[in-house]
C-alpha cells in the first residue's frame, strides 16, 4: 500500500491558495462571457436566466474569498481599547448581522476602564465566530450567556451555550482544522478564531458541564497598561 504523503500545514495553505486564485479566474471569465452575452440577447427571459447565472458566479467568488480569508496570514492592526466599548462594538455588530441571534443573548458585563491593546475587526470577527457556533450546534432553549469581567491581569469573556446534546471532546479546542466538514463549511472558523486570540496573547479554552447542560467557552486576553482613550 502506498503510504499517505507527509504534507505541512503551510504546504496545503499555500495549495489552496492557489487553487483558490486558479478557479476565481475561471469564474470572473464566466462572469466576463455572461455579461457579454447578456448585451446580446434580446429576450427578456434570457437576460433573466443570465442575470441568475452571474449571481451564482458571485456568490461562489465570494466564498472562495471567505475561504481565502479564513486560510491567510493573521496582520494585526493594534491600538489602544476600553474593553467595555469593544464588548458595546461587538454587541452593536452582532444586532447588524445576526438579529435573531442577539435577541437571545444575555449580556453580564463587569468592567470598568480596563484597557485592551487589540486588531479590534480580527477580534470581532473571532467573537462572531463564537456566538455563530454557538447558535449553529445543537442549540437547547435557553438565553446564550456572555460574560466579560476582569480576573487579576487579564480580561475574561465567557460564553455559556445551552446544549441539546454535546458528544465531542474539548481537548485541542480549536486546533484541529478541517476536522468537521461538510457543505460549505470546512472546520475552519474556530481554528482561525483560536489563532486570533492568540495573536493578541490570549488563550481559548472550552469544556461541556453537564449538569447545566452547557458548554462554557472562556477567552482570555491580557490587560493593557496603562488607560486609553476611547478610539476614535
Amino acid at each position: 500500500m502506498q503510504a499517505e504523503p507527509n504534507i505541512s500545514w503551510t504546504e496545503l495553505t499555500k495549495f489552496v491558495g492557489q487553487l483558490n486564485h486558479d478557479l476565481r479566474n475561471h469564474l470572473n471569465a464566466i462572469e466576463l462571457q455572461a455579461a457579454f452575452v447578456s448585451e446580446i440577447c434580446g429576450g427578456s427571459e434570457g437576460k433573466e436566466e443570465i442575470k441568475r447565472l452571474r449571481q451564482m458566479t458571485g456568490e461562489m467568488c465570494a466564498h472562495l474569498q471567505r475561504l481565502s480569508v479564513s486560510l491567510g496570514r493573521l496582520q494585526l492592526n493594534a491600538m489602544g481599547y476600553l474593553a467595555e466599548e469593544f464588548v458595546e462594538d461587538l454587541r452593536t455588530k452582532l444586532r447588524l448581522e445576526q438579529p435573531e441571534l442577539a435577541a437571545a443573548v444575555e449580556w453580564q458585563i463587569s468592567l470598568g476602564g480596563e484597557a485592551l491593546e487589540i486588531d479590534p475587526y480580527l477580534l470581532q470577527e473571532a467573537f462572531l465566530e463564537l456566538f455563530s457556533n454557538a447558535a449553529a450546534h445543537d442549540r437547547a432553549e435557553g438565553a446564550i450567556v456572555f460574560e466579560a469581567r476582569r480576573n487579576g491581569e487579564a480580561i475574561e469573556f465567557i460564553l455559556r451555550e445551552p446544549k441539546a446534546k454535546f458528544d465531542r471532546t474539548t481537548e485541542d479546542w480549536g486546533r484541529r482544522p478541517l476536522a468537521r466538514i461538510r457543505s460549505g463549511h470546512y472546520g475552519l472558523g474556530l481554528f482561525r478564531a483560536r489563532g486570533i486570540f492568540e495573536a493578541h496573547h490570549g488563550t481559548l479554552q472550552a469544556e461541556f458541564d453537564p449538569a447545566s447542560s452547557s458548554l462554557i467557552t472562556t477567552v482570555t486576553l491580557p490587560h493593557a497598561s496603562g488607560e486609553h482613550p476611547s478610539p476614535l
